[in-house]
């Protein structure tokens, strides 16, 4: 019985050489199984999942409850130079606009409706979601609390969180030990210290109210060192996206 799910979006038959990103949920071309057996020993414990690919007779997808569709941002096929970047290089996205959304949900006796129109370009978690391939493209099916936050722009300095979602621009890495020496680039240990930069309007009661979250912008942070959503700024500094209880202290 095989348990850990992960996915590629496409596995070649001849010794599975090819991996064009790996993600919870993407799709699956595998040409034959005569090398599949071959190869198996070498992946004892793979569950590999396909997309669902929705047949051309049926012409909408409509989401339930709390749940939207997503249409998958295309990835990117070239450096900010302008080099194209060959298929196992390119980064898979973790955006896309929001085509369809569920009635909402039911807390308590309130209905909350979800707070994101069609339209709206969002940014999500990793290995979230079902993946669909409907009308030609990409989609993913996932819970609204699975958005992290609205990015309209390219930059994601300008996202803004939802629910308890917090945007964190994470300090630069120490360059010297406490001796003064250099540290090279392998070395230099991951900061869990940063800066808040946006917040979300905080995650809603057993009454549907919304509870503000207890950090601010302009928040210096400690934050939980493997958590969250990590991303590059158009400036090249690195932001990370996390939930406000995965911030431990507000440092001063």
């Amino acid at each position: 019985m095989v348990t850990t799910q992960m996915a590629a979006s496409s596995i070649s038959a001849k010794g599975f050489v090819s991996f064009e990103g790996l993600r919870s949920t993407s799709n699956v071309k595998i040409a034959s199984f005569g090398h599949l057996k071959q190869n198996m020993r070498f992946f004892h414990g793979l569950v590999v999942k396909a997309a669902t690919v929705v047949a051309p007779k049926y012409t909408s997808v409509k989401p339930l409850s709390d749940r939207v569709l997503v249409k998958i941002k295309t990835a990117e096929e070239k450096t900010v130079g302008g080099i194209l970047l060959p298929t196992t290089a390119q980064s898979n996205p973790q955006g896309g606009e929001i085509v369809a959304v569920g009635e909402g949900r039911l807390i308590g006796k309130s209905k909350v409706e979800i707070s994101v129109k069609t339209g709206t370009q969002v940014l999500y978690s990793k290995y979230v979601g079902t993946e669909v391939q409907f009308d030609g493209s990409k989609h993913l099916i996932l819970k609204e609390d699975d958005i992290v936050g609205i990015l309209e722009t390219e930059d994601i300095k300008d996202l803004q969180p939802l629910n308890d979602r917090v945007l964190i621009k994470v300090a630069e890495a120490e360059e010297k030990t406490a001796g003064g020496l250099f540290l090279s680039e392998s070395s230099k240990e991951k900061p869990s210290i940063g800066t808040v930069v946006a917040v979300g309007p905080g995650p809603l009661d057993e009454e549907g109210n919304r509870t503000l979250l207890s950090v601010s912008p302009g928040n210096t942070v400690l934050y939980s060192k493997y958590a969250g959503n990590d991303f590059k700024g158009a400036d090249g500094s690195d932001y990370i996206t996390l939930r406000a209880s995965d911030v431990k202290a507000v440092l001063s």
